[in-house]
């Protein structure tokens, strides 16, 4: 059904920038035919569950940021939260990140977390949505009920890197065992489920976990603030700590003065201090703008993925992300921390720039490198485009393309750690933007096969 408190007569069209080309044309059909933001994003994250299964799903969690004209701003926080026992043990698999060494992941039942993600969904239609729920599925039932989805680069090179996952069981093998494309039969009866019962769908497909799928609340949190450069920055609140990374990261840029190289390492380096290191968390990321001046960023993540397959879709391990969720006794129910930050930038009050970012412990860096361009007058193909650095203690990674004259300005304290091109390590950053004409423009991330269309 249509939100009780959606906008009469929103006219709807903007612009989106999701993780895959099928993503955002869901989400940019939506805004064509009069659907908000908020619409256009949903359709947009039920095609990335086809798309993007390694990344997303039913089984996934997430922050949603909505900024809407005249309305305090809402986090809604659909993060995963802590079973009241978890349904087995965890396994360790060894991923080989292709020449960039390997790193141990932990998955099996025991690394399975309470989702909220679909009821977070479902909140955000119930509060803001004008096309009703079964409508908003429908493309991604529609693209699963094709039989397969091709695997285009980005996609290739990232089944690889967690085929150990992926192929753990037959499941998940009848899934992405073909490298050329996923099969995606099984995921019809899953999201016929999505769309005719929401979150007990959700019950059904985890039954271990049922009661605390049945229990979940999703939390509406204000998000944090902070000036720049005369506008507004918002992002999450804890449980997301990157939020306030990325809060952290553009205050010290705008202090800077004269741009160096040096002394942005040295900002990121310093916001990262009170962080961790992190594994290699698959996040996907949504950003929508519609006429109406709705502002939508959604980060979703899977984990990296339990190996476990139910319904041709992937269970969540963000019990076994001890890298990411750190260590500590947990009651059930709480929340598990995270780094996404769905990020918006607000001028006069009206949205300058939404953008949000995958990469774990990265993703703070990349979105705020992105968004400081940005602000700063950078087209936001080219912002997303540049070369990245990412800085942990002494240790600097620069992506490729930094010209030789700002590495040679760095101290020879730095121990810097030179890559050949854009990696995916270095985040997937998915941004729209409006200017001060009021034009829309929307850029995807090329690291990670991302796309920004925009809708006249």
């Amino acid at each position: 059904m249509v939100g009780p408190n959606a906008p009469a007569g929103a006219t709807g069209r903007g612009a989106i920038a999701a993780g895959h080309p099928l993503s955002a044309q869901a989400g940019a059909d939506v805004l064509a035919t009069g659907g908000n933001a908020v619409d256009a994003c949903l359709a947009a994250a039920f095609v990335a569950a086809v798309a993007e299964g390694p990344l997303t799903g039913p089984a996934g969690g997430g922050f949603m940021l909505v900024a809407r004209p005249n309305e305090e701003p809402v986090v809604l926080d659909c993060f995963f939260a802590q079973p009241t026992q978890p349904f087995g043990v965890l396994e360790e698999v060894i991923v080989d990140f292709e020449g960039a060494g390997t790193q141990t992941f932990r998955v099996g039942e025991g690394s399975v977390a309470v989702p909220g993600l679909v009821a977070g969904l479902e909140e955000a239609h119930r509060r803001y949505c004008t096309i009703d729920w079964e409508t908003l599925v429908e493309p991604a039932l529609a693209l699963a009920r094709t039989g397969r989805v091709p695997v285009d680069p980005p996609r290739a090179f990232l089944h690889g890197i967690l085929r150990e996952i992926l192929l753990r069981d037959d499941a998940g093998a009848r899934v992405y065992g073909d490298p050329v494309h996923v099969a995606t039969e099984e995921l019809v009866a899953t999201l016929e489920r999505v769309r005719d019962v929401g979150t007990e769908a959700v019950a059904e497909l985890v039954p271990e976990l049922a009661a605390d799928v049945r229990a979940y609340v999703v939390e509406a949190r204000t998000p944090l603030v902070a000036p720049l450069l005369g506008m507004s920055v918002l992002t999450p609140p804890p449980p997301s700590r990157g939020g306030s990374i990325v809060l952290e990261i553009l205050d010290s840029l705008a202090g800077l003065g004269e741009w160096s190289l040096a002394d942005e390492a040295r900002a990121v380096a310093t916001a990262y201090e009170r962080s961790w290191q992190g594994a290699l968390t698959g996040t996907t990321h949504i950003s929508v703008l519609d006429s109406d001046g709705t502002a939508v960023g959604l980060s979703s993540t899977l984990g990296s993925g339990s190996g476990i397959f139910r319904g041709g879709t992937q269970l969540n391990n963000m019990l076994g992300e001890v890298d990411v969720i750190g260590g500590g006794e947990r009651k059930p129910g709480d929340r598990l921390p995270s780094m996404m930050a769905p990020t918006v930038v607000l001028e006069s009050g009206r949205p300058r720039l939404v953008l949000g970012s995958a990469g774990s412990v990265r993703l703070a860096g990349a979105i705020a490198q992105v968004a400081w361009r940005v602000v700063n007058g950078v087209p936001v193909a080219d912002a997303i485009d540049a070369p990245r650095l990412h800085a942990e203690g002494t240790t600097l990674h620069l992506e490729g393309g930094w010209s030789e004259d700002a590495v040679a300005g760095l101290p020879s304290s730095w121990n810097v750690v030179r890559w050949e091109a854009l990696n995916l390590y270095f985040g997937g950053v998915q941004a729209v933007v409006r200017g001060p004409d009021g034009a829309s423009d929307a850029a995807g991330d090329p690291r990670r096969g991302g796309v920004g269309v925009v809708v006249p």
